[in-house]
């Protein structure tokens, strides 16, 4: 066989063999190695086909639309003053100009479109709109809705999706969906409960350093809390760790360092200025942790989701470093909590950072799928799968009743089926059932075109030259090609509109039809020429 005249076979060859080494490779280099966690195939398995828990809810929040805004509006300063009318955090409130978060003030003279959003369910439209009202925000309660707005769903899609991951958890996925003039979070973990589901996103996943220390006020002794540092401020988190008492740590903790872009410099000068590095040097009491807001002495709060986690007191040799500005320059400590599992999650939201609101479960649904039922859908997959190939091939063979002619259709479909996989298997799709409707829709299809190529070449007399054979195909391929493009146009809108399980569909059905056109079909032709051509037209074809 000429391999100039073939490519279009050695290319569908090495893509298959690509694909096994995705699919297979991991396993053989665990046996190799004496490693037996890795799965026989490296396939993930969504929801539907390896069970687990869908929690599917709105966010808390209500969004102020058609603010205006003008070049004189100081935006930290309006946020500080709405979120202390309404009894909130800064956090808890943000202004937004010209579908952007607005930093400082804004650009333009009497800007609109503007929106200002507030996360909280205790706050009514009624006190929403005063708020905004006696902050110079002409609002009315009809321009403020509940939700929140897209730019803020888009930021807890990532960052949840962030958490997931980081949670060690495979073929999680986050996603919005609406439904009428309201937009959810659905969130899917395979192989997860409930409970350990809502864990693992529940809270905002905000994480401050708080210090709690005494000041005199009128001769009298008061306490007052300043937040020091919050997720964006860490870096080079390390794993949760179990207490190790050899290095003088007695509790599960987390390593952490401080960004050194002002952030650790702040934060020494800070702790020296409350006297932490002083008379405050293991001065925080035992588990001030469970009295957080009566706790004497000087304490460093570990806050997590508002709740104080852990209480840690000044240790000599830290407050030592930040007295010599040695910190500054090396601005490493551990973030410790009462158990592994605080730690856990504590390292998991440092990693993906916060949100600005939460879910509200109370208002969403629930679904959770046992691992029984779905490795019965795993096999009904497979055998749908099996039952729809297999009828194909009767069907096939009973139209043409040439082994010559049928096996090679039905081996280039099962390899279009084989390289799909591979390509699952590279981007860690995790498959369900709308995957696996794709997978048996793309059967049909290649099958489909497979015998437009087939009817064209043989059903119009002998094919008595290279020359004939090549016409007769590339009028079939224009067929196929328009076919494909017309797929591809139709499927492309369900790739980005939320429709649920229909976009696991067209993204499937996409990439068969692209491998089938750019891979498998062109190699049946070659197939297809070389059986069909005697010796010597094989190389009067060549030759030209």
């Amino acid at each position: 066989m000429n391999l100039r005249e073939n490519w279009r076979i050695v290319l569908l060859v090495l893509f298959t063999l690509a694909s096994a080494a995705l699919l297979f490779g991991p396993y053989v280099a665990a046996q190799a190695t004496g490693g037996g966690d890795a799965k026989p195939v490296s396939l993930d398995y969504g929801l539907q086909l390896s069970g687990g828990t869908q929690i599917r809810a709105p966010l808390i929040g209500m969004t102020a639309e058609d603010v205006q805004f003008t070049q004189n509006t100081s935006f930290p300063e309006k946020r500080q003053a709405i979120a202390e009318e309404l009894d909130l955090e800064p956090s808890q409130v943000r202004l937004s100009a010209g579908g952007r978060q607005a930093q400082g003030q804004a650009q333009t003279q009497g800007q609109r479109g503007g929106t200002i959003e507030v996360f909280s369910k205790n706050v009514t439209r009624a006190e929403f709109a005063t708020a905004l009202g006696n902050n110079g925000f002409d609002v009315s309660q009809d321009q403020i809705r509940n939700g929140v707005t897209a730019q803020t769903r888009d930021t807890v899609v990532n960052v949840l999706t962030d958490k997931i991951n980081e949670g060690g958890i495979s073929g999680g996925n986050v996603k919005t969906a609406a439904a009428g003039d309201e937009y959810f979070i659905v969130v899917e973990v395979p192989n997860a409960g409930e409970q350990e589901v809502r864990d693992l996103i529940s809270g905002t996943g905000r994480v401050q350093i708080v210090a709690r220390y005494p000041v005199s006020e009128n001769g009298t002794t008061v306490y007052r809390e300043t937040p020091l540092l919050n997720n964006s401020d860490f870096t080079d988190i390390g794993a949760a760790q179990q207490a190790d008492p050899q290095s003088g740590i007695n509790q599960p903790h987390v390593p952490v360092s401080v960004r050194q872009d002002g952030a650790a410099e702040r934060y020494s000068q800070r702790l020296q200025e409350f006297g932490f590095t002083a008379e405050g040097i293991g001065s925080c009491p035992p588990n001030a942790d469970r009295n957080p807001d009566n706790a004497s002495g000087y304490c460093l709060y570990t806050v997590q989701n508002g709740q104080v986690v852990y209480a840690a007191s000044m240790s000599r040799d830290l407050a030592n470093t930040m007295n010599n500005g040695d910190f500054a320059q090396s601005p490493s400590f551990v973030m410790t909590t009462t158990n592994i599992s605080e730690a856990q999650q504590l390292a998991v939201n440092l990693r993906a950072g916060s949100i600005p609101t939460e879910m509200n479960f109370t208002a969403g649904t629930t679904y959770t799928l046992l691992p029984s039922v779905a490795e019965r859908f795993k096999l009904f997959s497979l055998l749908a799968g099996l039952v729809a190939y297999l009828a194909v091939s009767v069907v096939v063979f009973i139209r043409y009743g040439s082994p010559r002619v049928a096996v090679p259709m039905l081996a280039t479909a099962a390899a279009e089926v084989f390289l799909l996989l591979g390509f699952a298997s590279a981007i860690g799709l995790a498959l369900d059932l709308s995957h696996i409707a794709g997978f048996i829709a793309v059967i049909g299809t290649g099958v489909d075109d497979l015998i437009i190529i087939a009817d064209e070449i043989l059903q119009e007399g002998k094919v008595a030259t290279g020359k004939v054979f090549q016409s007769r195909f590339k009028k079939a391929f224009w067929v196929i090609g328009a076919a494909a493009a017309t797929t591809i146009i139709a499927m492309s809108p369900l790739t980005v509109l939320s429709l649920g399980d229909l976009t696991g569909f067209a993204i499937v059905t996409i990439v068969g039809v692209l491998l089938g056109v750019l891979v498998t079909r062109p190699a049946y032709g070659d197939i297809l020429r070389n059986l069909m051509l005697s010796e010597e037209e094989r190389d009067r074809y060549t030759e030209q």
